[in-house]
Protein backbone atom coordinates (compact mmCIF):
# COMPACT_ATOMS: atom_id res chain seq x y z
CA UNK A 1 0.00 0.00 0.00
CA UNK A 2 1.43 3.61 -1.15
CA UNK A 3 1.45 6.35 2.14
CA UNK A 4 1.80 10.01 0.70
CA UNK A 5 3.52 11.52 3.68
CA UNK A 6 3.25 15.17 3.74
CA UNK A 7 5.06 17.85 5.44
CA UNK A 8 2.88 21.15 6.38
CA UNK A 9 4.59 24.15 6.84
CA UNK A 10 5.67 25.41 2.78
CA UNK A 11 4.06 22.34 1.63
CA UNK A 12 0.37 22.41 2.11
CA UNK A 13 0.49 26.53 3.65
CA UNK A 14 3.03 28.85 2.58
CA UNK A 15 3.02 29.92 6.03
CA UNK A 16 7.41 30.71 6.87
CA UNK A 17 6.39 34.47 6.98
CA UNK A 18 4.05 34.18 9.74
CA UNK A 19 6.43 31.94 11.55
CA UNK A 20 8.88 33.90 11.43
CA UNK A 21 6.96 37.33 12.19
CA UNK A 22 5.24 35.44 15.42
CA UNK A 23 8.81 33.95 16.65
CA UNK A 24 10.81 37.61 15.74
CA UNK A 25 8.11 39.27 17.90
CA UNK A 26 7.73 37.01 20.65
CA UNK A 27 11.71 37.25 20.96
CA UNK A 28 11.86 40.84 21.06
CA UNK A 29 9.33 40.59 24.52
CA UNK A 30 12.37 38.86 25.57
CA UNK A 31 14.68 41.46 24.52
CA UNK A 32 16.23 39.31 21.47
CA UNK A 33 16.85 40.73 17.82
CA UNK A 34 16.18 37.94 15.03
CA UNK A 35 16.38 38.97 11.50
CA UNK A 36 15.03 37.22 8.46
CA UNK A 37 18.44 35.50 6.91
CA UNK A 38 19.32 33.92 10.63
CA UNK A 39 15.72 32.49 10.64
CA UNK A 40 16.01 31.23 7.69
CA UNK A 41 19.42 29.70 8.40
CA UNK A 42 18.84 28.32 11.97
CA UNK A 43 15.29 27.65 12.63
CA UNK A 44 13.72 27.27 9.66
CA UNK A 45 12.83 23.46 9.51
CA UNK A 46 13.32 22.92 13.01
CA UNK A 47 10.15 22.40 15.66
CA UNK A 48 9.25 25.64 18.50
CA UNK A 49 10.28 23.96 21.16
CA UNK A 50 13.89 23.31 19.92
CA UNK A 51 14.27 26.96 18.27
CA UNK A 52 13.12 28.57 21.27
CA UNK A 53 16.07 26.36 23.05
CA UNK A 54 18.40 27.29 20.70
CA UNK A 55 17.50 30.80 20.50
CA UNK A 56 17.91 30.82 24.17
CA UNK A 57 21.28 28.98 24.08
CA UNK A 58 22.85 31.60 21.60
CA UNK A 59 22.14 34.51 23.89
CA UNK A 60 23.58 32.76 27.26
CA UNK A 61 19.86 32.21 28.61
CA UNK A 62 18.71 29.49 31.16
CA UNK A 63 15.13 27.93 29.54
CA UNK A 64 13.55 25.30 30.79
CA UNK A 65 10.89 23.35 30.00
CA UNK A 66 8.17 25.39 31.83
CA UNK A 67 9.61 28.15 29.83
CA UNK A 68 9.85 26.51 26.96
CA UNK A 69 6.31 25.49 26.98
CA UNK A 70 5.02 29.47 27.78
CA UNK A 71 7.63 30.58 24.55
CA UNK A 72 5.40 27.92 22.51
CA UNK A 73 2.11 28.34 23.64
CA UNK A 74 2.74 32.42 22.89
CA UNK A 75 4.17 31.99 19.51
CA UNK A 76 1.03 29.26 18.79
CA UNK A 77 -1.33 32.61 19.69
CA UNK A 78 0.22 34.74 17.87
CA UNK A 79 1.00 32.34 15.07
CA UNK A 80 -3.04 31.51 14.52
CA UNK A 81 -4.29 34.88 14.86
CA UNK A 82 -1.89 35.93 11.78
CA UNK A 83 -3.54 32.85 10.12
CA UNK A 84 -6.99 33.21 10.48
CA UNK A 85 -6.42 36.86 8.67
CA UNK A 86 -3.19 36.02 6.27
CA UNK A 87 -3.00 32.17 5.76
CA UNK A 88 -2.08 31.41 2.23
CA UNK A 89 -2.04 27.86 0.36
CA UNK A 90 0.48 26.59 -1.41
CA UNK A 91 -0.69 26.43 -5.37
CA UNK A 92 -2.34 23.52 -6.44
CA UNK A 93 -2.27 21.57 -2.95
CA UNK A 94 -6.21 20.94 -3.43
CA UNK A 95 -6.48 19.12 -6.16
CA UNK A 96 -3.04 17.29 -6.18
CA UNK A 97 -4.06 15.74 -2.65
CA UNK A 98 -7.74 15.06 -3.61
CA UNK A 99 -6.31 13.13 -6.97
CA UNK A 100 -3.36 11.56 -4.83
CA UNK A 101 -5.87 10.41 -2.12
CA UNK A 102 -7.72 7.91 -4.84
CA UNK A 103 -4.46 5.48 -4.98
CA UNK A 104 -2.67 6.68 -1.54
CA UNK A 105 -2.82 7.35 1.99
CA UNK A 106 -2.47 10.69 2.94
CA UNK A 107 -0.46 11.72 6.25
CA UNK A 108 0.74 15.01 7.26
CA UNK A 109 3.97 14.75 9.32
CA UNK A 110 4.65 18.54 11.00
CA UNK A 111 7.16 20.10 13.58
CA UNK A 112 3.96 22.48 13.96
CA UNK A 113 1.40 22.24 16.88
CA UNK A 114 -1.62 20.52 15.79
CA UNK A 115 -4.03 23.06 16.35
CA UNK A 116 -2.13 25.04 13.60
CA UNK A 117 -2.37 21.91 11.19
CA UNK A 118 -5.95 21.80 11.31
CA UNK A 119 -6.99 25.53 10.58
CA UNK A 120 -4.50 25.13 7.89
CA UNK A 121 -5.60 21.67 6.65
CA UNK A 122 -9.38 23.58 6.32
CA UNK A 123 -8.50 26.11 4.55
CA UNK A 124 -6.31 24.09 2.11
CA UNK A 125 -9.87 22.10 1.97
CA UNK A 126 -7.93 19.16 2.31
CA UNK A 127 -8.82 18.05 5.48
CA UNK A 128 -11.33 15.46 4.28
CA UNK A 129 -8.00 13.33 2.58
CA UNK A 130 -5.86 13.27 5.07
CA UNK A 131 -6.00 10.28 7.31
CA UNK A 132 -3.51 10.79 9.94
CA UNK A 133 -2.03 13.91 11.52
CA UNK A 134 1.45 13.82 13.37
CA UNK A 135 2.38 17.38 15.07
CA UNK A 136 4.79 18.70 17.54
CA UNK A 137 2.90 16.63 20.60
CA UNK A 138 3.48 13.27 19.55
CA UNK A 139 6.95 13.18 19.19
CA UNK A 140 9.79 12.60 21.01
CA UNK A 141 12.85 13.49 18.26
CA UNK A 142 11.93 16.36 15.57
CA UNK A 143 12.87 16.07 11.85
CA UNK A 144 15.73 15.08 10.69
CA UNK A 145 14.76 12.15 13.07
CA UNK A 146 12.29 9.70 11.24
CA UNK A 147 10.19 9.46 13.71
CA UNK A 148 7.21 11.21 13.09
CA UNK A 149 7.08 9.52 9.45
CA UNK A 150 7.25 6.27 11.29
CA UNK A 151 4.73 6.97 13.80
CA UNK A 152 2.55 7.83 10.90
CA UNK A 153 3.12 5.01 9.28
CA UNK A 154 2.28 2.91 11.87
CA UNK A 155 -1.29 5.10 12.57
CA UNK A 156 -2.09 3.87 9.23
CA UNK A 157 -0.57 0.64 9.45
CA UNK A 158 -3.39 -0.22 12.11
CA UNK A 159 -6.01 1.04 10.32
CA UNK A 160 -5.87 -0.59 7.32
CA UNK A 161 -4.32 -3.74 8.49
CA UNK A 162 -1.00 -3.77 6.64
CA UNK A 163 2.73 -3.04 7.89
CA UNK A 164 3.57 -3.45 4.24
CA UNK A 165 4.03 0.30 2.67
CA UNK A 166 5.54 2.27 -0.05
CA UNK A 167 6.34 6.04 0.49
CA UNK A 168 6.92 9.12 -0.88
CA UNK A 169 7.57 12.40 1.59
CA UNK A 170 7.23 15.76 0.28
CA UNK A 171 8.70 18.37 2.29
CA UNK A 172 10.71 21.82 1.60
CA UNK A 173 13.11 21.92 4.69
CA UNK A 174 16.55 20.38 5.21
CA UNK A 175 15.82 18.23 8.14
CA UNK A 176 12.97 17.14 6.08
CA UNK A 177 14.66 16.25 3.63
CA UNK A 178 17.37 14.45 5.92
CA UNK A 179 14.21 12.65 7.58
CA UNK A 180 13.16 11.18 3.93
CA UNK A 181 16.49 9.86 3.47
CA UNK A 182 16.79 8.39 6.63
CA UNK A 183 13.57 6.80 6.30
CA UNK A 184 14.26 5.42 3.05
CA UNK A 185 11.35 7.31 1.17
CA UNK A 186 10.92 8.91 -1.92
CA UNK A 187 11.44 12.68 -1.26
CA UNK A 188 10.03 15.82 -3.55
CA UNK A 189 11.42 19.04 -2.67
CA UNK A 190 9.05 22.29 -2.75
CA UNK A 191 11.45 25.35 -3.13
CA UNK A 192 9.09 27.41 -0.63
CA UNK A 193 11.96 27.56 1.76
CA UNK A 194 15.57 27.03 -0.31
CA UNK A 195 16.49 27.39 -3.81
CA UNK A 196 16.90 24.76 -5.71
CA UNK A 197 20.96 23.90 -5.91
CA UNK A 198 20.27 23.26 -2.16
CA UNK A 199 17.78 20.58 -2.61
CA UNK A 200 19.75 18.52 -4.85
CA UNK A 201 19.73 15.57 -2.39
CA UNK A 202 16.04 14.99 -3.57
CA UNK A 203 14.53 12.63 -5.88
CA UNK A 204 12.16 15.65 -7.43
CA UNK A 205 12.41 19.86 -7.05
CA UNK A 206 9.12 21.48 -7.44
CA UNK A 207 8.08 25.20 -7.03
CA UNK A 208 4.57 23.46 -5.71
CA UNK A 209 2.06 21.14 -6.48
CA UNK A 210 1.09 23.43 -9.84
CA UNK A 211 1.47 22.01 -12.95
CA UNK A 212 2.30 18.64 -11.61
CA UNK A 213 -0.41 14.94 -10.97
CA UNK A 214 0.38 12.12 -8.38
CA UNK A 215 1.33 10.04 -11.68
CA UNK A 216 4.92 11.56 -11.92
CA UNK A 217 5.18 10.17 -8.23
CA UNK A 218 5.12 6.74 -9.34
CA UNK A 219 8.88 6.29 -10.18
CA UNK A 220 9.43 7.60 -6.71
CA UNK A 221 7.78 5.13 -4.24
CA UNK A 222 9.78 3.15 -2.55
CA UNK A 223 9.62 0.04 0.81
CA UNK A 224 9.53 1.58 4.35
CA UNK A 225 8.72 0.41 7.76
CA UNK A 226 6.53 1.48 10.38
CA UNK A 227 7.34 2.44 13.77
Amino acid sequence: MDALLLDFNGVIVDDEPLHFASFRDLLRDEGITLDAASYAADYLGIDDRAAFRKVMERHGRAAGEADLRRFVARKSERYLGLARRELKVVPGVRDFIASAAGAARIAVVSGALRAEIEIGLEVAGVRGAVEVIVSAEDVAAAKPDPEGFRQALGQLSLRHGTSRWRAVIIEDSLPGLAAARALGAGCVMFTTSHAAPALSAADRVWASFDGHAPAELEPLWRPVEPA
